[in-house]
């Protein structure tokens, strides 16, 4: 299928791309350290995403009390959402919450980045992502998934995704093979495509058959990290692109500083990084999806789609979370058509 081709796929006449995420439902308890000692402490690696229970929760809790915090809403998919949904694209999320202050917060705070929330609720407690950043701008998770870990297959209905044309799923949702193919096959029955974000290297290497399945059978926006995509191919990023676009429609492998690579029927397309510094590195991956994809849907060419996910990715590094301020989102939307009245005329 020729990249054209492709692209009409993505961008729906008239209407533009609409996105809907499936992910986990979580609020981002951000914190700002002063030096990485807490870490042994708590029990946590520095740098990774770790789930904790509830007797961790509340000690990280503890340590967060003598700290000024930030909430936003949180979670990889929701995340990359809210990011297209500031671009322009129409979005929805679907996930699970219990019945208290983090799931008012999550729901008022989507909706005010213009997301459409479809949460189904429970009595358990609603997730949440303590997250700790050290001085360096590196972000550690302890995460707390409670109610979003509790969402089912069978609770997935064909109304939630029929509205849309892209669905968006990270990579967590793995560890519950009945609920991720359910959703993809319920958005192959509605004609959606499906874009899909690795999440982690531990992800990948501790769920391979599954990951193998959706990529050789249900993916065609592929997101991952050079890590990811070494504990899923074995190769260098470049090699690694090339490998993995040959699964799925398009595929990106993601190199931090040293910016991202995007495969198509085997074509490679090197994409720079947007240098900026770092004061935390939360949802820069989230973001460049958010981007990515938004330059899908103005049928940009491969390398203007990966330099707008560059561009968001190196902005949000600037500012503690995954929200930015409208004076921020208006900087970046001029850019942005500044950059593909560019790949327009070239």
């Amino acid at each position: 299928m020729g990249y054209f081709q492709l692209c009409n796929i993505f961008a729906k006449k008239n209407s533009g791309m609409r996105i809907v995420g499936l992910g986990n439902a979580l609020t981002d308890v951000l914190a700002r350290l002063n030096s990485d000692a807490c870490f042994q402490e708590i029990g946590l690696l520095k740098g990774g995403m770790q789930l904790i229970d509830e007797e961790k929760l509340l000690k990280i809790m503890s340590i967060f009390e003598e700290l000024d915090t930030t909430l936003a809403s949180g979670g990889s998919a929701a995340n990359a959402v809210s990011g297209a949904t500031r671009m322009g694209i129409e979005g929805g999320f679907v996930g699970k919450v219990g019945r208290d202050a983090y799931a008012r917060f999550f729901r008022e705070d989507m909706e005010r980045n213009g997301v459409k929330t479809t949460l189904i609720e429970c009595d358990q407690a609603s997730g949440c992502a303590m997250t700790m950043i050290t001085p360096d701008g590196e972000r550690t998770f302890g995460t707390f998934l409670g109610a979003a870990a509790t969402l089912r297959a069978d609770e997935l209905m064909p109304e939630m995704f029929a509205a849309y044309d892209v669905l968006h799923i990270e990579g967590y949702l793995v560890q519950d093979e009945a609920l991720i193919l359910r959703a993809v096959q319920l958005a192959k029955e509605l004609g959606l495509q499906v874009s899909f974000d690795m999440a982690s290297y531990n992800v990948v290497k501790e769920n391979y058959a599954i990951i193998r399945t959706l990529v050789e059978n249900y993916v065609d926006i592929l997101f991952a990290n050079e890590e990811e995509a070494m504990a899923y191919v074995g190769e260098q990023p470049r090699k690694a692109a090339e490998i993995l676009s040959r699964s799925c429609k398009i595929a990106v492998v993601k190199c931090g500083a040293h910016g991202s690579f995007v495969g198509c029927d085997g074509e490679i397309v090197e994409v720079p990084a947007t240098p900026e510094p770092r004061l935390d590195s939360t949802g820069a991956g989230d973001l460049y999806a958010s981007g990515f994809l938004y330059g899908l849907s103005q049928n940009c060419s491969l390398k203007v789609c990966g330099e707008i996910g560059s561009l968001l990715a190196g902005r949000v590094i600037k500012v503690i979370g995954t929200k930015m301020s409208d004076e921020i989102w208006t900087e970046i939307k001029l850019k942005v058509s500044s950059m593909i009245a560019d790949d327009v005329q070239q």
